[in-house]
């Protein structure tokens, strides 16, 4: 595609075009503003997708804009700040490490979540990728990520009137996304040509800037390839064992040779999770095919690649039967220089049911040489899941270490919350705002100020829930039911609890609902009614998650309740924001110890909706008794599930009758919560500079990727 073949713009402000192909204006408040004020219907027509709002702006529109004193200044400053993040000068990075300029960190991710206009991402994983990838921007980290474009991305969700749900594939256009081919048939050398097991796939390469950073997405979506080919890259998460591991082979293999194609080479290559683990075989193949020997190139592999593991679930760690890695690998183990049985054990593990199959995390646990979980909690569950790797050594000796997850600060702030800290904390305070000394000032920001913009924050999400509900009923004719059960019969004035997240059985979306009378006493207190807003999808594989998704909308449509149980469809970053920024309380309730790390609750303080949780994941080593509440039963880890979760239900209970919901109705004659208020404060404070995006990047750039770029350099 070429962005010049897009609507001709008056040339004074000719490089909206470029700004609208770089994702950066999505975490700068005065980009949007650019787009709105040129027109603010269509902006929200477009889904805040500034290429498709620019193929259909009228011309006169941007006549109009280009003589517009107003907007001429904030576009101009816009473009200022534009050229020097593209530049990465006078960053954290560049200013720490000078000399380490002209390395490159290859960033392998089966999904990305960056916008709303490129739905190629399923949930936290690719949310958190998508934010490593925004913050390496902002500090200069010279970082590269690859991927697959999936042309159908992930399901677009619908629930039934019944509550079913219905998922749907949408092939999005190419044409109206924020990216370009940067390898086709029509550039130099023509689309890449991977040769595997025999056949040749043909794989276009599309480029998504994201500030400095740019992502290198393949499309095996192309005219030259076998239809069973061109599925490879369809959806995210999509087909069969063999589909997956034709997939994974293209991104970890491919992806290589993609980077080598474009002529980048990267000193350092992190693996965020077990997708992309055959990526390190192929770093090996090629060091062996140049003259190196087997061992010596999987000590240079070793010393200059990371693993980042992400789920403490067993079912999320991919594995594939050893007949089927033979029959994709045969051959490739001969130009690594082993046979075949060295080849199947570098992925050899048990599968817990007395097999041994071909494990992605194993895989990389041998060959990489740095490992991660994503919080102190998972890092020791992480050690003592994968004990078995290192036999002669203690659980706590396992080089498994921990980075927690952080959140895209400028990404996930309400512009309203900005516009607080900005008054308060100082015009810097995006600049500053991994400081945790910066956030002693939040204590400056007046009570009433802070709890009406929470409230005015509220009222927004309580809007955008109604809204959606009005276009479903247009569109579909929607039943009564799916109107009430979408959020029309929510009280702007009862305190509302949030739970948005992937419906997977261990999250256990139905926990608060084990004693429904007592639910519905908390519920339905006159002088202090509470409800609950529900998001969230589950993959179409898993009929216990769709299952769960049914129960919480019967909930939602049962007229007893009172319409204080609502469901919010499709759950995407767009509505994830909406929620985050308008929820009162934030919840969560995992069984232990399944929560890797969480990073929705960090959105949500981060907007000054405090965490109620379980002690597991982020929430583990993030509580400090006065920003927040546990969930903690005071059970000892031996108990079964079904006591777990009963003991669990209680003590959710007895928090929200004892401490969470008097504490939100206690106000002062102005009608102000101050107790709350302080506690929301101590939210902010204690989650925004230590549970941030920035914090995290800093953390891997010094522990593992500078290590790993020095070892490249034989330092």
């Amino acid at each position: 595609m070429d962005m010049h073949t897009d609507r001709a713009l008056p040339a004074r402000i000719g490089r909206l075009r470029e700004l609208a192909y770089n994702l950066w204006w999505s975490w700068q408040p005065n980009a949007s503003w650019l787009f709105q004020h040129l027109d603010k219907t269509l902006w929200e027509l477009t889904h805040h997708n500034p290429v498709k709002f620019l193929q259909q702006i009228a011309p006169a529109k941007l006549e109009a804009a280009a003589t517009d004193a107003a907007f001429l200044r904030n576009y101009d400053g816009l473009m200022l700040s534009f050229d020097k993040c593209l530049t990465a000068k006078g960053t954290w990075f560049t200013e720490k490490y000078p000399q380490l300029a002209g390395h490159t960190i290859a960033y392998f991710s089966a999904e990305f979540g960056m916008h709303v206009s490129l739905p190629i991402y399923s949930g936290g994983l690719g949310i958190l990728a998508g934010d490593h990838c925004k913050e390496a921007s902002d500090i200069g980290v010279p970082l590269v990520g690859v991927g697959f474009v999936y042309p159908q991305g992930y399901f677009q969700q619908r629930i039934t009137a019944e509550g079913r749900q219905e998922a749907t594939y949408e092939r999005f256009d190419y044409n109206a996304a924020p990216m370009e081919q940067v390898i086709s048939r029509d550039t130099e050398g023509g689309l890449l040509r991977l040769h595997l097991n025999g056949s040749v796939i043909h794989v276009a390469v599309w480029r998504v800037r994201l500030g400095s950073v740019s992502l290198y997405l393949m499309d095996t979506d192309v005219e030259e390839n076998d239809p069973w080919n061109r599925e490879l890259s369809a959806r995210l998460y999509g087909g069969d064992q063999e589909t997956r591991i034709r997939q994974e082979m293209v991104l970890g293999i491919g992806g290589i040779r993609m980077l080598d194609r474009l002529g980048i080479r990267p000193a350092v290559c992190h693996a965020n999770e077990g997708h992309a683990s055959f990526m390190l075989l192929e770093r090996i193949r090629q060091l062996v095919q140049g003259g190196a020997s087997f061992a010596d190139a999987v000590q240079h592999v070793r010393a200059t690649t990371l693993f980042t593991t992400h789920t403490p679930v067993p079912a999320g760690h991919d594995a594939f039967s050893f007949h089927l890695v033979e029959k994709h690998f045969a051959g490739y183990w001969e130009e690594l220089g082993i046979d075949r049985e060295q080849f199947l054990a570098l992925g050899g593990h048990p599968d817990g049911y007395g097999g041994v199959n071909f494990n992605m995390t194993a895989l990389s646990l041998r060959l990489a040489g740095r490992y991660n979980g994503v919080s102190e909690l998972h890092g020791r569950v992480s050690r003592a899941m994968w004990h078995s790797m290192w036999p002669d050594k203690t659980e706590d000796e396992v080089p498994i270490t921990h980075i927690t997850n952080g959140v895209h600060t400028p990404t996930w702030i309400a512009p309203e919350m900005d516009k607080l800290f900005t008054k308060y904390l100082g015009h810097d305070w995006r600049d500053r705002h991994d400081d945790p000394t910066l956030w002693e000032r939040i204590y400056d920001v007046p009570d009433r100020e802070l709890w009406e913009t929470h409230t005015h924050l509220k009222h927004n999400l309580l809007n955008f829930m109604r809204e959606r509900v009005r276009q479903d009923w247009m569109k579909e004719s929607a039943g009564p039911m799916r109107v009430i059960a979408g959020g029309t019969l929510l009280n702007p004035h009862a305190l509302t609890i949030c739970f948005a997240r992937r419906f997977a059985t261990y999250k256990r979306a139905l926990l608060m609902f084990k004693d429904i009378a007592r639910l519905k006493r908390i519920l339905h207190d006159d002088w202090r009614p509470v409800q609950i807003v529900f998001a969230g999808k589950a993959h179409p594989a898993d009929a216990p998650g769709r299952s769960l998704i049914y129960e919480i909308y019967q909930l939602a449509r049962d007229h007893n309740l009172g319409g204080r149980i609502a469901f919010v469809e499709n759950y995407d970053i767009h509505v994830a924001k909406h929620l985050v920024r308008g929820a009162d309380v934030w919840l969560n309730n995992p069984r232990p110890p399944l929560e890797a790390s969480g990073t929705s609750g960090q959105k949500a303080a981060l907007n000054g909706a405090p965490h109620c949780s379980i002690l597991d994941g982020w929430w583990y080593e993030g509580y400090k008794g006065t920003n927040g509440w546990a969930i903690d039963p005071g059970v000892s880890e031996g108990v079964s599930d079904d006591e777990r979760d009963a003991a669990d239900a209680l003590a959710l209970y007895r928090v929200l009758e004892e401490e969470l919901v008097p504490l939100y109705f206690d106000r002062d004659s102005d009608g102000v919560p101050r107790r709350w208020v302080q506690l929301v404060k101590e939210a902010i404070r204690t989650a925004a500079p230590i549970y941030s995006a920035r914090r995290m990047v800093k953390e891997y750039t010094d522990r593992m990727y500078v290590p790993a770029i020095q070892a490249s350099e034989g330092k």
